[in-house]
């Protein structure tokens, strides 16, 4: 007989800057499949200020990228015991921000990117989470096919949204591409479209021109 039992656990993230709890905005930004969130924040380097904090959470499963030995990366799910691993995040990820909100004393804007396997972590997170999300940028991925699209129109009436990806992306198919366009159209929502002359990655020149726009 298989059970389960909780428990306190540890995660880790990483932040541009020591907070003063005084920025206008706030940015959470999720990894992609095997990366780990120090390395992915480096992407954001030159982009944060006294004004906007960057938060890379470290997703809770660990692997090595190669064989039994060298580099690690960090994944947000496989397809085992995946409802588990989805529902690990979601608690995660709401203790995080609430800790970190609560120092506010002026709420700041919340804003969230998800880049590759991150994008649709974001998106199935953000739909259901109780703070309110000004911008979402889904870069070399998509939204959650599971999200629950009857909340998630409710929760991203006033949401902005931008998909990025690089026109040479390798893990970007026909299909996919459809399977995503019929979610937004289930949506209903208008998104906003870039794309980049590279593969799967980010585009830095892209990103501080999305981040500093204030359309």
């Amino acid at each position: 007989m298989k059970k389960s039992i909780s428990f306190q656990y540890q995660a880790h993230y990483s932040i541009s800057h020591e907070p003063t709890f005084e920025e206008n905005e706030v940015w959470l930004v999720l990894h992609g499949y095997g990366q780990l969130a120090e390395f992915f924040l480096r992407k954001f380097q030159g982009l944060d200020s006294a004004d906007r904090l960057f938060v890379a959470p470290e997703a809770m499963n660990y692997s090595y990228l190669n064989g039994f030995s060298g580099r690690v990366g960090a994944n947000w799910m496989t397809k085992h015991e995946r409802e588990v691993a989805i529902q690990n995040n979601h608690t995660y990820l709401d203790l995080l921000m609430d800790k970190l909100l609560s120092q506010y004393s002026v709420m700041p804007t919340i804003n969230v990117l998800g880049f590759s396997q991150g994008a649709a972590t974001a998106t199935r997170w953000a739909s259901r989470w109780a703070g309110e999300i000004s911008r979402l940028l889904l870069w070399s991925g998509g939204f959650a096919q599971d999200m629950v699209l009857d909340d998630a129109r409710e929760k991203f009436s006033q949401t902005e949204f931008t998909l990025i990806l690089g026109d040479r992306d390798e893990f970007v198919t026909p299909e996919s591409l459809e399977i995503q366009e019929e979610l937004i159209r289930n949506l209903g929502k208008k998104v906003k479209r870039a794309t980049f002359s590279g593969g799967h990655e980010i585009d830095a020149e892209l990103l501080s021109k999305i981040l500093d726009s204030s359309e």
